[in-house]
């Protein structure tokens, strides 16, 4: 099939540019990007850049998809969502609403991101997890199971959140930390260095978890406890404004 030349303008800086209109949802496609056949790209929805909308994946409502970003397989991505940089969304996942997937950053499986969240950098979102509100997930963060971040939450560095956990209201999980299992951290909680929260256990209000701190069971860090160095805490144990070292 051939073309006709047009020019639209992506309002990315670089002015009208050669581009068509996708067969399939008459969405804007520049000629430098590519779209399969198969893939849907609705009227107001575009593609730009060296971007890649590949098999049967979707690009709807007012969404774009541009740079060297590639979406795939099923994904979808719609509302005002924008994939950029070296994003890669593929699987079954969605990204909608205000969302912003970019850098080097991958979402995929059934994960969904929505509303004004942000997952940028080297980070990862797989499995079924749920990035939502305006939280952000960057650096090198993986969210992933069940997992979900939402709300004013951070996952920033190496941490990783996964399993049936939750990280939300503005709550900070950072370095090398691990929130998994059913655990929550909420409030403005800070989980970070070697931490790790797990099992049934909750840390929350202005909490600190910190070091190589363990905390697991069904224990309570909140207030403006802090639990540091060494320190295991679990079972049923409750703290709320000691501070724990070993």
């Amino acid at each position: 099939m051939t073309y006709k030349e047009t020019y639209h303008d992506f309002n990315d800086g670089n002015g009208p540019v050669p581009a068509r209109r996708h067969p399939n949802g008459g969405g804007w496609v520049a000629l430098t990007a590519k779209v399969d056949g198969s893939a849907y790209v609705g009227r107001n929805a575009q593609v730009s850049g060296n971007a890649r909308v590949y098999a049967d994946a979707t690009v709807n409502g007012a969404a774009k998809v541009s740079g060297n970003a590639k979406v795939d397989e099923t994904a979808w991505v719609t509302g005002n969502a924008w994939v950029s940089g070296n994003a890669w969304v593929y699987g079954d996942c969605g990204i909608s609403g205000d969302a912003k997937v970019s850098g080097n950053a991958r979402v995929y499986d059934t994960a969904w991101v929505v509303g004004n969240a942000k997952v940028s950098d080297d980070a990862t979102v797989g499995g079924s997890a749920a990035v939502f509100g305006d939280a952000k997930v960057s650096g090198n963060a993986m969210v992933y199971g069940n997992a979900a971040v939402f709300g004013d939450a951070k996952v920033s560095g190496n941490a990783m959140v996964y399993g049936n956990a939750a990280v939300f209201g503005n709550a900070r999980v950072f370095g090398n930390a691990m929130v998994y299992g059913n655990a929550a951290v909420s409030g403005n909680a800070r989980v970070f260095g070697n931490a790790r929260v797990s099992d049934n256990a909750r840390v929350f209000g202005n909490a600190r978890v910190f070091g190589n701190a363990r905390v697991s069971g069904n224990a309570r860090v909140y207030g403006n406890a802090r639990v540091y160095g060494n320190a295991k805490v679990s079972g049923d144990a409750w703290l709320a404004e000691e501070e724990v070292e070993a």
